[in-house]
């Protein structure tokens, strides 16, 4: 890995998990839990989400994680309902990331030409390919995300759809379930289906983006 997507990354790591992180906070606050609030949660300051080890993660492997957001649901109406909603607040902030970086990115495309975006150094070049990775690291942190496996955002959304019972005592096992999940990771088992569905995604982002190819079509 050279120094330039190490740089990348970091970018990605001072904006994309600030705006995950503070999108469950505010997801929560919005739903009647200011647990998030309280502790300094709801912020895009990079620092108050900082987690060594998942920073780290993201640096050297493009997947990391911030400390997560405290939210308490017995705050909440109805406590599964606002789980679930409040877990899918983050993932959907790194799709519109996705899809904010992949119009600059076409932006870029059609209004530096192709000589100078893969112009070694040049400054067009460089932004095409930070808007690039950050599309490509946010799609993947979406996806990484809706794994529908404790401690994951997914699972809090899966978990809508089963009885309190069976909730409570896949809980029981969250911590367990997290080390078997990252072993998996680890050794690749989830390599060929994520890259799939990351490729899906930038496929669906790409068409509804193409606002942005019609007018450069049309206006050249």
């Amino acid at each position: 890995m050279n120094s330039f997507t190490l740089m990348v990354r970091a970018i990605v790591l001072l904006t994309a998990i600030p705006v995950h992180e503070a999108a469950h906070a505010y997801m929560a606050d919005k739903l009647g839990d200011p647990t998030a609030r309280y502790k300094g949660r709801l912020t895009l300051n990079p620092l108050a989400h900082f987690d060594l080890i998942g920073s780290m993660a993201l640096l050297f492997t493009g997947i990391g994680w911030a400390k997560p957001v405290p939210i308490n649901p017995i705050n909440f109406d109805d406590s599964k309902r606002g789980m679930a909603l409040s877990a899918a607040a983050g993932p959907i902030s790194n799709l519109v990331m996705a899809a904010i970086s992949l119009i600059i990115t076409k932006i870029i495309v059609y209004t530096g030409g192709y000589s100078l975006i893969y112009g070694y150094g040049s400054v067009t070049g460089n932004l095409y390919m930070i808007f690039s990775t950050m599309c490509s690291i946010n799609i993947s942190l979406a996806i990484f995300n809706l794994m529908p496996f404790p401690p994951f955002d997914g699972s809090r959304i899966f978990n809508y759809f089963l009885s309190d019972r069976f909730y409570f005592k896949i809980m029981e096992y969250e911590r367990y379930i997290f080390l078997g999940i990252f072993l998996l990771l680890y050794m690749g088992v989830f390599d060929r289906p994520l890259s799939f569905l990351n490729g899906l995604v930038y496929v669906a982002l790409d068409k509804r983006t193409f606002f942005v190819d019609a007018f450069f079509h049309l206006v050249m």
